[in-house]
């Protein structure tokens, strides 16, 4: 059994699904949002799923399609290599970006083709998360 995630990680969760949830209209942002991959189910920290996504979701327990925008909060007991792999499912599920928040709320944005210098979907999320 791993460690609880500390306080900070979940500070930083819930502030990233308010500010999609302000920034963002037409959809709707997830905390621990479970989607079907080829390596079973993964749940994202954060999310935000268009409404027209979410229509593709009726009463399945995880989603099948990747929502837009998938967000991984790194905790001490991530490696390089569990995140570049849910990098990769969450690609290969049709996910338009996908976002890290270290440890100090530092953002780092991704689209398919590799890092990008700020999120093309949500272009007023900030660089750094403040809690």
């Amino acid at each position: 059994m791993s460690p609880p995630p500390r306080s900070r990680y979940a500070e930083y969760q819930t502030e990233i699904a308010y500010l999609l949830r302000t920034l963002l209209r037409n959809g709707r942002s997830i905390t621990e949002c479970p989607l079907e991959t080829r390596e079973g189910v993964k749940a994202m920290d954060a999310a935000w799923v268009s409404q027209e996504r979410r229509k593709s979701k009726p009463n399945d327990p995880a989603y099948l399609i990747a929502p837009e925008i998938c967000v991984e909060v790194l905790s001490p007991s991530n490696s390089p290599g569990e995140i570049e792999e849910k990098k990769q499912l969450y690609f290969e599920k049709g996910a338009l970006e996908f976002w890290i928040c270290d440890q100090h709320g530092n953002m780092s944005f991704f689209d398919p083709s590799g890092p990008i210098p700020s999120s093309k979907l949500c272009p007023d999320f900030p660089p750094k998360v403040e809690v």
